[in-house]
């Protein structure tokens, strides 16, 4: 859809462009037919009046000629004073930072890919995109509400205002190259109609939802939702493991959001030409070199092996859930991904 200020601003400089030429033949056909000045001659007059640049007239003029000359001078100033007001307002106005804004935008979105598209910028909506940017992978958030504008821009946010229950909106924010997409509007009949849109155009989409409630947790499955969480229930069961456990918890919670604790837990993958495939956890060096502790390992086929014996062996596509100093992490980290890198 064009913007109607922009159509109107082009109509206005195509305008002032007629207006212009329209003067400029008017002070040629008067130069020709005053004083009998040849085409170029005509023009040369016509062009240093309307400037008033003050060069040498091509020859003297007659009083016929002095007053048709005054008559262009002033009506070229005229049309100069209003040319340089309209692009002054031009200039300055609003909708043209706007309108830069949005393209600008528009090619930002253009180069984003394995981002995350959020849906909804309410209570979760913000603790997630906060945590996605706090771990630098790209977001762009889509919400309805023009008054999160400016809150976008102050956080730096790539953000659409629109429905995000539309297809174009969701193609707009780039989901059919995204990583993933959560929709966690306040309806639950919304999740269900995004969810639904963002798997047809995206079969391979990682697609997070939130449930209001038990059944559309399994419309929201069956939509297409990869994982799908119910704030009330988890919020229920978090409360009651606070109570039965609270040590447990407050450990978890330190080592997930790595706050106040040198401790954290991540998950790495092991890419397939890593030197750490085909070895022994014992012989991985991840416990003698890092100081690290392997919680858990996921398969490639999903299975889950906890609390791993040191004979296990690692193989390729091992995402494994590690426990320890942060430093510790981000160095295996490091050398898992540079092996990675070099291999290839």
């Amino acid at each position: 859809m064009k913007d109607p200020w922009l159509i109107a601003t082009l109509r206005r400089v195509l305008f002032l462009i007629l207006m212009s030429s329209l003067l400029l033949a008017f002070g040629v056909s008067g130069y020709i037919l005053v004083e009998h000045f040849t085409f170029l001659e005509a023009l040369y007059m016509s062009v240093i009046t309307l400037a008033t640049v003050g060069f040498t007239e091509v020859r003297p003029l007659d009083d016929a000629g002095r007053i048709f000359t005054i008559v262009l001078i002033l009506m070229g100033a005229g049309f100069l004073t209003y040319s340089l007001i309209y692009f002054g307002q031009v200039v300055f106005d609003p909708n043209l930072l706007e309108l830069y804004r949005r393209r600008r935008l528009k090619k930002q979105l253009g180069q984003l890919e394995d981002h995350y598209v959020v849906c909804g910028y309410g209570q979760m909506g913000q603790i997630i995109v906060q945590e996605l940017m706090t771990h630098n992978i790209p977001v762009v958030v889509i919400d309805s509400d023009d008054s999160l504008v400016i809150r976008f821009r102050e956080k730096g946010i790539l953000h659409l205002t629109a429905d995000a229950t539309e297809e174009e909106n969701l193609m707009a924010a780039g989901a059919q190259r995204a990583k993933g997409l959560v929709a966690v509007v306040n309806r639950d009949t919304d999740n269900v109609f995004i969810v639904l849109t963002a798997r047809d155009i995206k079969k391979d989409l990682l697609i997070f939802a939130r449930a209001g409630s038990p059944s559309t947790h399994k419309r929201l499955l069956k939509a297409g939702a990869n994982r799908v969480v119910s704030p009330f229930a988890t919020g229920a069961h978090h409360i009651a493991q606070n109570i039965l456990r609270p040590t447990v918890t407050d450990f978890l919670e330190l080592a997930l959001s790595a706050e106040g604790l040198e401790l954290s837990l991540e998950e790495i993958v092991i890419p397939d030409d890593a030197g750490l495939v085909g070895k022994e956890l014992m012989h991985s060096g991840i416990r003698s070199q890092y100081n690290l502790i392997v919680v858990a390992i996921k398969r490639r086929d999903g299975s889950m092996i906890y609390n791993p014996s040191p004979q296990e062996l690692l193989e390729a596509g091992d995402i494994l859930v590690v426990i320890g100093p942060q430093e510790n992490l981000l160095s295996f980290s490091r050398e898992i991904k540079g092996t990675h890198q070099s291999a290839s």
